[in-house]
């Protein structure tokens, strides 16, 4: 696959789904939380928010590197074979005004029944600067994408 069609193939399933898997590692150890996820056209960045409080919020504070796990099963036994999986892998950061304005304005149209959450002074906005997409498909099928900075 070219890298263009994988760009495409990565990019369809991204804005089919609006949750995926964040995976995380701090001192208390790995941790996954299900996020609203939201994402620059050019698949550069992916932005989610979390409150202060959480272990999820802890780790990347800690760790700041994270993996995000989005996929389009659909809960039947075809999918081992049909359904395809996107590992997201990158730097993470908290983003303070200006960069927080607006990933919270792109992050709210996708997700406008986070608006308030979102919002919140208590809410951190996070930026996964994107490093590689790995793609598999029909099981075993694994394709990378690098981003180019």
């Amino acid at each position: 696959m070219k890298d263009a069609d994988l760009f495409v193939e990565i990019t369809k399933i991204l804005r089919s789904q609006k949750l995926g898997v964040l995976g995380t590692c701090g001192t208390a150890g790995p941790f996954c939380s299900l996020v609203g996820f939201s994402f620059e056209k050019d698949l550069s960045h992916l932005f989610f928010s979390t409150p202060r409080s959480t272990r999820k919020y802890a780790n990347l504070a800690e760790c700041g590197k994270a993996a995000l796990l989005v996929d389009n099963r659909m809960n039947r036994p075809e999918d081992l074979h049909d359904a395809q999986a996107v590992t997201v892998t990158g730097t993470v950061r908290e983003l303070k005004d200006p960069e927080r304005e607006r990933a919270e304005k792109i992050h709210i149209e996708r997700h406008p029944y986070l608006a308030g959450f979102s919002s919140s002074p208590t809410t951190a906005i996070f930026s996964l600067e994107v490093d590689e997409y790995s793609l598999v498909s029909r099981f075993q099928n694994v394709m990378i994408m690098r981003v180019k900075r």
